[in-house]
């Protein structure tokens, strides 16, 4: 067994090591002991939070439910409840920073979805409404299961638009099997999306497929649509 937390020594303890060197120097184990404060009678919190590290990277433990983590060996009720408590922090964070954001590019697109969008079970469906320099004002999920044109209601995509005076709208939903490749109905959905859009003079410029670590912008394979 290595070192128990307290046996190292002091300088070179999480809490100690985050004071003294800044929070970024720290590593996911080290952060994430310092959330998880204490370890049970046979592991350190080190050693617990390398095993939660192998276990889950840090994407699936922040997509994890209460009862998933609460359950794990080791971890219980009140560990469970702050390492959500301070992921969802986290979560939220990045989310307020987002609207300053200015979509240049479908990798601005992507970077700006991904979190919300990649590695959840479920079919989403997103707009992402933008004013007339391409920065973000509105960004929502609107659909839940499987995407496609029977499901998605054009009314309430452009309603949401109109609702915010977006100049244009960016279209997103994710593939939770991890694949790209747009189906047909997909193609279908875009070019009822786009041509409704023109009509009511709120654009779509393009929509993207979230997989794994990956996407499918419809602008750069189809610009003849836009």
């Amino acid at each position: 067994m290595g070192y128990m937390i307290r046996e190292l020594p002091k300088e070179e303890l999480p809490r100690e090591r985050l004071m003294k060197y800044g929070v970024k120097a720290l590593s996911n184990e080290e952060l994430l002991s310092i959330i998880l404060r204490t370890g049970t009678k046979s592991k350190s919190v080190k050693e617990l939070s390398v095993d939660l590290l192998k276990k889950y990277d840090l994407k699936e433990l922040s997509n994890n439910n209460y009862n998933s983590i609460a359950n794990l060996k080791g971890i219980g009720s009140v560990k469970a409840v702050t390492l959500l408590a301070a992921l969802e922090l986290g979560k939220r964070a990045y989310m307020d920073n987002r609207d300053k954001i200015h979509i240049k590019n479908s990798d601005d697109i992507y970077n700006y979805v991904r979190y919300e969008m990649e590695d959840s079970l479920q079919e989403k469906f997103m707009i992402v409404c933008l004013d007339i320099r391409k920065k973000v004002i509105l960004s929502k999920i609107l659909f839940v299961g499987t995407v496609d044109s029977s499901n998605i209601y054009a009314r309430d995509i452009f309603r949401e638009a109109v609702k915010c005076n977006a100049s244009c709208i960016i279209l997103v939903h994710n593939h939770p099997a991890g694949s790209v490749k747009p189906s047909k109905e997909d193609v279908y959905l875009t070019n009822n999306l786009i041509r409704i859009g023109k009509i009511l003079g709120v654009r779509v410029i393009d929509h993207l497929i979230i997989g794994n670590n990956s996407y499918y912008s419809f602008l750069e394979d189809y610009k003849d649509l836009f």
